[in-house]
């Protein structure tokens, strides 16, 4: 979510796609870029990671839904309403898929299920910005 958010907020900053003003922020990018670095090293310690995921069942939702509100722009609060719980719903979705499949891979002895499921997490998370950039309608099937 937070590598999201920065990408997001550069891309917006160097006009390569529009996303909301508050977003594009200079505090707003650094913060999601500190968040990203320590999601990045907490996601790879088994059960710190479960932690991790825990405080953001909650977090992660909301974040889905207000950048969805954001996106969205001037709307009759019934569109905003649908689009927050929209945005809402993916994000869980997203999110309640990655905590299961990393909760299900830590009560794995060893340590390299774990790693190699959060580096491919994170590779996955790289390349779909690039995608979602380059190729939206292509990212949305």
């Amino acid at each position: 979510m937070y590598f999201v958010a920065a990408v997001l907020g550069l891309a917006g900053r160097w006009d390569w796609v529009t996303s909301p003003d508050w977003l594009q922020d200079p505090w707003v990018i650094g913060g999601a870029l500190v968040l990203a670095v320590v999601e990045l090293v907490v996601d790879k310690v088994a059960w710190l990671d479960s932690g991790w995921d825990a405080v953001h069942t909650v977090v992660r939702p909301v974040g889905g839904a207000f950048v969805a509100v954001t996106a969205l722009g001037e709307a009759t609060p019934t569109a905003q309403a649908l689009i927050g719980l929209l945005g809402g719903s993916v994000a869980m979705t997203t999110h309640l898929s990655k905590a299961g499949t990393r909760a299900a891979v830590n009560v794995s002895p060893e340590p390299f299920t774990n790693w190699g499921l959060s580096l491919a997490e994170d590779l996955f998370v790289v390349g779909f910005s690039y995608v979602a950039l380059q190729y939206p309608y292509l990212a949305l099937l």
